[in-house]
């Protein structure tokens, strides 16, 4: 089987249930942005973190696989059945977060991105997931989006924050705090 269809050489493509439409749509948007998201966890979980991080972004970037076919699926002709998102997905990122907070320092002034080079990748990769996050808020504004994604996708910015932090902390790096001139 080639990679190559050629179906997709005027500017559209297909979602899942046959549906085409233009690859600038707001839905593909939507799942590009996801999948660019994804690529960055890769590249985070390739630099020399904690291991258990490493299984976290795993199942995250799992998760934001079921994400992408959700948001790949056309809603009024989902035929094929696409994998779920539960609760629990979000609760793993919310004990994540507070497993790394307990070791961290209480946080008193913004912060601004850098310190450790997987630190930053964080820091990018939040920014990616915040994008993704408007991209898809917006799109269910005219169209049906699991409630559940927009959850995840707000939990998995905040999770990124604190990994972000974390992984200065553990390098013993201090944190670059934003001090306003005023």
């Amino acid at each position: 089987m080639k990679i190559y269809t050629k179906t997709g050489d005027k500017g559209y493509t297909s979602l899942i249930g046959g549906t085409r439409i233009s690859k600038h749509h707001l839905r593909i948007e939507s799942y590009g942005t996801i999948d660019e998201l994804n690529s960055y966890l890769g590249l985070i979980k390739d630099q020399d973190i904690r291991d258990r991080d490493k299984e976290v972004l795993k199942e995250i970037q799992d998760r934001l696989f079921t994400i992408g076919a959700l948001l790949a699926s056309d809603p009024e002709k989902q035929t094929k059945k696409v994998p779920d998102l539960f609760i629990s997905d979000v609760e793993l990122l919310e004990k994540e977060i507070d497993l790394m907070t307990e070791i961290l320092p209480a946080l008193r002034h913004f912060v601004l991105p850098g310190g450790t080079t997987a630190s930053s990748f964080c820091h990018i990769a939040r920014c990616v997931c915040r994008r993704a996050e408007r991209l898809v808020v917006e799109l269910s504004e005219t169209s049906i989006v699991e409630k559940l994604v927009i959850m995840y996708l707000n939990r998995l910015s905040d999770y990124l924050f604190v990994l972000s932090r974390t992984i200065n902390h553990l390098s013993h790096v201090e944190e670059n705090k934003w001090i306003p001139r005023l």
